[in-house]
C-alpha cells in the first residue's frame, strides 16, 4: 500500500499537511486549506504512480521529492516564503534541477537498457544536463504564461527572476550530471551517484544491460 513502508520524514510531512488543512478550515481559512490538501496529494502522487508502474524508489529519493513539493508548495505560496526569503525560489529551483539532472540520466540509461558502453561517459551525462536545463526553461515558459494569461505573479521580480532560476538550473543540472559520471566511474559510495545505483539495483528489469567491465 502507498502509505505503508514510507521514511519518518515523510509521515512528518503528511501529518502537518492534514493538521494544517483541518486547522484552517476551524479558522475559514479557505486558501491555506485548499493549499494544504493540494499539496498532500501532490507528496502522495509519486508514490502512487511509482507503486502503479512497479517502480522502485529508493526511500532517500522519495523523501527527497515529498520535501521538494511541501517547501515549493505549502510553505513556498501558503506561507509565502517565496516573499519573506529572496533566496528560497533559487534554492528551490537549484534542488529541482539536480533531482531532474539525476531523472534525466536514469532515464536515459534506461533507454540504452543499462548499458554503460552504449555511449561515452561525457556523452550520457551532457544530455541529462540538457533534459534538466530543458525542463527548467519549460517551467519558466509556464511562469509566464501564469503571469499573462491569469494575473499570476509566479515570476516576482520578472527578468532577474527568470534569469535567477535559469542559471540556478544550469548549476544544478551540472551537479546531477556530474553524479551521473561519477555513478559510471563507480564511485557510488554515499550521496547522489549512490541513489543513481541504488535506483538501478531495485528496478533491474529496467536495466538488463548492466554489466561493469
Amino acid at each position: 500500500m502507498v502509505l505503508r513502508g514510507q521514511s519518518v520524514i515523510i509521515y512528518i510531512v503528511w501529518t502537518t499537511l492534514v493538521v494544517a488543512a483541518v486547522a484552517a478550515l476551524f479558522v475559514e481559512r479557505w486558501s491555506m486549506s485548499f493549499v494544504a490538501v493540494a499539496t498532500l496529494i501532490a507528496s502522495i502522487l509519486p508514490a502512487a504512480l511509482a507503486a502503479r508502474f512497479r517502480i522502485h524508489l529508493p526511500l532517500p529519493f522519495l523523501s527527497f521529492v515529498v520535501l521538494f513539493i511541501f517547501a515549493s508548495l505549502f510553505l513556498g505560496e501558503a506561507l509565502d516564503f517565496y516573499g519573506r526569503y529572496w533566496w528560497w525560489d533559487i534554492a528551490l529551483h537549484k534542488t529541482s534541477s539536480v533531482g531532474f539532472g539525476l531523472v534525466g540520466f536514469i532515464f536515459i540509461l534506461m533507454l540504452f537498457e543499462g548499458d554503460r558502453f552504449a555511449a561515452p561517459a561525457w556523452a550520457l551525462a551532457l544530455l541529462s544536463w540538457f533534459f534538466a536545463i530543458a525542463v527548467g526553461s519549460l517551467w519558466e515558459v509556464f511562469e509566464f504564461g501564469m503571469d499573462s494569461l491569469f494575473g499570476f505573479n509566479m515570476q516576482k521580480s520578472g527578468l532577474l527572476d527568470t534569469m535567477g532560476d535559469l542559471i540556478a538550473n544550469l548549476v544544478g543540472g551540472a551537479i546531477g550530471a556530474l553524479s551521473g559520471l561519477l555513478y559510471l566511474a563507480g564511485q557510488e559510495r554515499g550521496g547522489l551517484a549512490w541513489l543513481i545505483g541504488e535506483f538501478v539495483r531495485r528496478n533491474a528489469r529496467f536495466f538488463r544491460r548492466n554489466i561493469r567491465r
